[in-house]
Parts: structure tokens; C-alpha cells; sequence
């Protein structure tokens, strides 16, 4: 059974790199392959983890509708297609596998590249004793149960006012829509000053959290993002390194 971490939260706020340093750390803590799943059609997942999706499942998608004809004349279905089209578009590396949701289909539609996803998450997770999935902002994709439950839900967010704000709205919205998690995590990203916000221990008991981390606002990190780098060779003393290191070896 494979453990399920989900990453949420508002744009701009770290999730992708918070997503990356997880899988690193769970890389370097042996409890590899790890499989990261992009379920952000902006996909940056795989820059962050220094390797390339050249093929999503969005595209899988708009490669079969129209190769499908072609395909039956050769006796391949069209569910046979997807499936060969979804193995292509997984990417390989050391320590952990990446597949990326991408773009949908038409104008605005993500229904099919969603169902699809959610299969091949449910069909090929199995595989893979944990799961790392980076959402977009908010919780579209727990929302149209991507994940029918989440081991460890993370929230994440800045130190702002507006920010401590989304917390409790995304916390409103999980109940709201049924989703299933077994705990509950609140990260605070960026954080100026040595003392977290005032209102934070307030949102934690709002929220039930089992447990909160700060993250300091920290150059180095700031650097790897300003520069696309490959977080999995951030180092190893690198403050937030160590505190996601603590982190999942409390899993």
C-alpha cells in the first residue's frame, strides 16, 4: 500500500519546490521509488526535480484521438493506445519516476485528462511505496477526486495575512468536499524573522492540524528556484533541507 502525500495551497507560495525536497528526502531516507505525480498543467515538477516530461498526460490524450484509426487498422484499440501512450509519458530516474498531468484537451476541459490520470494513479501507484503529488493552486484536483485518500494533506502557505487566510479556506473547502486524509500538515514558507506568525497557533487548532513547520526565507533555495536547478542536489545542510528531512522521518 503506498503512503500518499498531497501538496496544496495558493500560487506562488513553494509548493513545487516543498513537493521536490520531500521526494529528495525521501530518496535519501531509503524509501525509494518514489513516484512524483505533476498534477499541475503549468508542469515545473520535473524541472525542479532536474529531469524533462516531454510527454504528459494531456498529450497522451490528444496523440491517441489521432492516431486511434490508424491504430485499430492494426488491431490496437484505442484503450490499448492510451495505455502504451501513458507508460511512454512516464519518466524515469534515479530514485523515483515522474509523470506529469499537463495541458487538457480543448478549450478549458480537463475531465478526460483527469479520469485518465486518476486511473493510471490508482493503477501504477501500487508500485511505489510513496507517492508524492503536487497539486495546482487550490483543491481542484482533490476536489474531482484525483485521489480517492490522502495519507498526509499538506497545506502550504507564506507568513501573510492573506495568506494564513487561504489556509482556512482551503481547510473549509476539504470539509466541505469530503476529503479524505489521515493527517494534517500546515508548512509556512518563507518565513521572515525568527518567530512565526502570531495568528498561526490560532489557524493550527481552527484547522485540527497535527503539526506545523516554518520554513525560513532562505537564499540558497531562492537561488535553485531563480535558476530552474535540480532540487535533489541541493545540500544536505541547507536549513530547509534539514527541516523536511525531520519531517519525513517522522512518516
Amino acid at each position: 500500500m503506498s503512503y500518499l502525500i498531497a501538496v496544496t495551497g495558493k500560487g506562488g507560495v513553494g509548493k513545487t519546490t516543498l513537493s521536490a525536497l520531500i521526494v529528495k528526502q525521501l530518496i535519501a531516507n531509503g524509501k525509494s521509488p518514489v513516484l512524483a505525480i505533476d498534477a499541475d498543467p503549468n508542469s515545473c515538477l520535473d524541472e525542479t526535480l532536474g529531469v524533462k516530461a516531454d510527454s504528459t498526460v494531456g498529450r497522451a490524450r490528444e496523440e491517441v484521438r489521432d492516431e486511434a484509426a490508424d491504430a485499430a487498422k492494426n488491431g490496437i484499440s484505442k484503450q490499448e493506445l492510451l495505455n502504451l501512450k501513458i507508460s511512454e509519458s512516464l519518466v524515469e530516474s534515479n530514485g523515483f519516476d515522474l509523470i506529469a498531468m499537463g495541458r487538457p484537451e480543448g478549450a478549458g476541459c480537463y475531465c478526460y485528462a483527469n479520469n485518465v490520470l486518476k486511473s493510471v494513479i490508482a493503477e501504477i501507484s501500487k508500485d511505489y511505496p510513496y507517492v508524492v503529488l503536487d497539486n495546482e493552486a487550490g483543491l481542484e484536483n482533490i476536489s474531482r477526486h484525483l485521489v480517492q485518500k490522502v495519507d498526509l494533506l499538506v497545506f502550504v502557505s507564506d507568513g501573510s495575512n492573506s495568506g494564513l487566510k487561504t489556509i482556512i479556506r482551503l481547510y473549509e473547502l476539504a470539509k466541505e468536499m469530503g476529503i479524505v486524509y489521515n493527517k494534517l500538515l500546515l508548512v509556512i514558507n518563507r518565513l521572515r524573522g525568527a518567530e512565526p506568525p502570531s495568528k498561526i497557533e490560532e489557524i493550527k487548532a481552527v484547522c485540527g492540524a497535527d503539526d506545523m513547520i516554518c520554513l525560513p526565507d532562505d537564499a540558497e533555495v531562492a537561488e535553485f528556484a531563480e535558476a530552474n536547478k535540480n532540487f535533489l542536489t541541493l545540500p544536505d545542510d541547507n536549513p530547509i533541507v534539514s527541516k523536511i528531512d525531520e519531517l519525513v522521518k517522522a512518516l
